[in-house]
């Protein structure tokens, strides 16, 4: 005999932009954890409200600890590679100037 099962499913998602700061803001707040967090929250705040959405929480620690720390490494890496390549570049165009500075200081020893 057939049977058929149906089912449906509604989700809900939001795109977040956060700048450096926020990013940063973000993480010292999850750094301790979710349980921590929930364990202050509770104690100066009351459990009233938190009660309903301590799953939630938990699992925003979760992906904010497994996608934006990440991103956030990155950008941080990202910056020092910039750093870097301009000290860099400052060290190539010195030393061309410095060279570039000489042969005119021959060049001019040599005219005269």
């Amino acid at each position: 005999m057939a049977s058929a099962i149906n089912k449906a499913t509604v989700a809900f998602s939001t795109t977040l932009t956060l700048n450096e700061s926020e990013i940063q803001a973000l993480e010292a707040l999850v750094c301790y954890g979710a349980d921590s967090f929930l364990k202050v929250f509770k104690e100066n705040l009351g459990t009233a409200y938190i009660r309903n959405h301590e799953e939630g929480i938990r699992s925003l620690f979760d992906a904010i600890n497994r996608d934006v720390r990440p991103a956030h490494r990155k950008i941080v890496e990202a910056r020092q590679d910039l750093i870097d390549g301009v000290r860099r570049r400052s060290k190539k165009d010195a030393k061309r100037q410095k060279a570039l500075n000489l042969r005119i200081e021959q060049s001019n020893g040599t005219d005269r």
